[in-house]
């Protein structure tokens, strides 16, 4: 009987992390993503559980060898053992270190599962969802005359000129975001990007309360098919979609959007979700939607964006871009161009923190101005957004509007990246990884230093450090077939070492 139920065992411990990459692992990529929240689904998360704890249920009770007190011989396959004088004593100590080891195991494959599902995400949440920015300069000084925009650029076959630095919403509320907006206007500023699940629709209440009063064929506004708890499944009914837009247009207060984007898609079958593209094709019809646009900043932004491109309904594609980002992706701008959809840079200021390294203090007051020139000197970039929230911004950002980038800017921008690329790994890079005879973790250990060294979070890194399976001691003896593959100049050996000398616990 128990050769037979060992398969058995197995087969249900592979099908329930089955379960757990395919329901849990989607379940937390929805989360990721930002969808709608109420529509999630517990049960994606229930199901994983109950089948992993099922399982441990059964390994414990399989490893269970009861010995008979009377005859002394091992029960097969009983739990407890049939004399009422052990079966009082109740299970032994070694059983039930044996049962908190199978629930452990359970635990430990599932959420392995899980993340071989999320993997991707990680180095997207570090840089971009849980790293600060310094988006205001303490050290600013206003211009003599107000900053304006001074260049407007054509957004792809929309054929919309927008203003070359555009207004996101992200972080805007009520407190100054009236104002800012209106100051943005009144600057020459004319793109608004928004969503509904931008705190919690108070954004698009904030700029539509700003643009009245306002021609609205001078303005270009954007948002997302969301509601206030996240982005819309892929299987919400279309009327359900088409009402979700017209609650936008009702905060905005506006008859029409120009662009929607399905926003933060890291999935070819949302990209390409039927209702929500039969759904802007009744908005657009209606004359309530013009164009139909994506946001990627995620781990497959360059796929998303080539399909985006391939199937000719997208007219704008919003993606992440830097000084420095994606060796390997001015192909899809370039493309992109060719196409004749339009290109909205975000994520423009890098995300990595710069407040505490010594020696660039001086340029800190022209960072954000260097990094939107080097943006905008690609012709194949329309217009970038970036948020905006406090008053001192609107100067400090237009000021870069139609300027050109200069050798100084580019210099400022190589002197930040070397100030930082020892402890900051480029997103979606891993050009090192294959290198390394020991298979370490290279980007996650110097992730983990740059948050205990940059980041005044010592604990943080330390906790990051402690959890890899492998740490950097190897480097002590190791020839460093590493040295010199990374692409961006990082000193792999001496920071590894470094990381292993500040992260390790004593």
């Amino acid at each position: 009987m128990a050769r037979l139920r060992r398969p058995v065992v197995l087969a249900g411990w592979l099908a329930a992390l089955g379960l757990a990459w395919g329901l849990a692992g989607a379940f937390v990529q929805d989360v990721l993503e930002g969808v709608d929240r109420t529509s999630l689904g517990a049960h994606r998360l229930a199901v994983p559980l109950l089948a992993l704890a099922a399982v441990a249920v059964a390994l414990a009770v399989r490893r269970r060898r009861p010995v008979c007190t009377a005859c002394g011989a091992a029960g097969r396959g009983r739990l407890w053992s049939p004399v009422p004088e052990r079966a009082a004593a109740g299970p032994s100590r070694r059983a039930v270190l044996r049962g908190l080891g199978a629930f452990g195991a359970a635990a430990v494959t599932g959420l392995g599962a899980v993340y071989a599902r999320i993997r991707g995400w990680r180095p997207v949440a570090r840089d971009f969802f849980f790293t600060d920015v310094e988006y205001t300069s303490p050290t600013y000084r206003p211009p003599a005359e107000p900053a304006r925009i001074r260049a407007m650029r054509r957004l792809g076959r929309t054929n919309a000129m927008v203003s070359d630095i555009s207004l996101g919403s992200g972080r805007i509320s009520r407190v100054h975001g009236p104002d800012v907006a209106r100051a943005a206007l009144d600057r020459g500023l004319n793109y608004f990007d928004t969503a509904p699940d931008y705190s919690g629709t108070e954004s698009e209440e904030v700029l539509g309360e700003a643009i009245q009063g306002r021609k609205r064929e001078d303005l270009f506004l954007a948002t997302k098919f969301c509601v206030a708890d996240g982005h819309l499944p892929n299987d919400t009914p279309v009327p359900q979609i088409v009402a979700a837009v017209e609650a936008s247009l009702k905060r905005l207060k506006t008859d029409y959007v120009d662009l929607v984007h399905i926003h933060s898609c890291d999935r070819l079958e949302r990209l390409m979700a039927p209702n929500v593209h039969e759904a802007f094709d009744r908005l657009k019809e209606s004359g309530k939607a013009r164009f139909l646009g994506v946001s990627t900043h995620t781990p497959r932004l360059e796929e998303i964006a080539d399909a985006a491109i391939d199937s000719g309904r997208f007219d704008v594609l919003m993606l992440a871009y830097h000084f420095g980002m994606w060796p390997r992706f001015g192909h899809v701008l370039e493309k992109a161009k060719r196409k004749d959809v339009g290109v909205v840079a975000m994520k423009t200021l890098k995300g990595a923190k710069h407040t505490d390294l010594a020696g660039f203090r001086d340029e800190r007051s022209t960072y954000a101005q260097a990094a939107f020139r080097w943006v905008l000197s690609n012709p194949n970039v329309s217009c970038l957004v970036v948020s905006f929230w406090e008053p001192a911004q609107v100067d400090q950002y237009l000021a870069a509007s139609g300027t050109a980038l200069r050798p100084e800017d580019v210099a400022i921008l190589e002197k930040y990246d070397r100030l930082v690329r020892g402890d900051y790994c480029q997103p979606h890079c891993g050009v090192c990884l294959p290198a390394c005879p020991e298979a370490l973790p290279i980007h996650d250990v110097l992730r983990g230093r740059m948050y205990a060294k940059d980041y005044g979070w010592p604990e943080e890194g330390e906790r990051l450090y402690a959890a890899l399976e492998k740490d950097a001691s190897a480097c002590l003896a190791c020839p460093a077939p590493c040295a010199g593959t990374c692409p961006h100049g990082v000193p792999i050996r001496s920071a590894m070492l470094d990381a292993h000398a500040t992260l390790r616990r004593a």
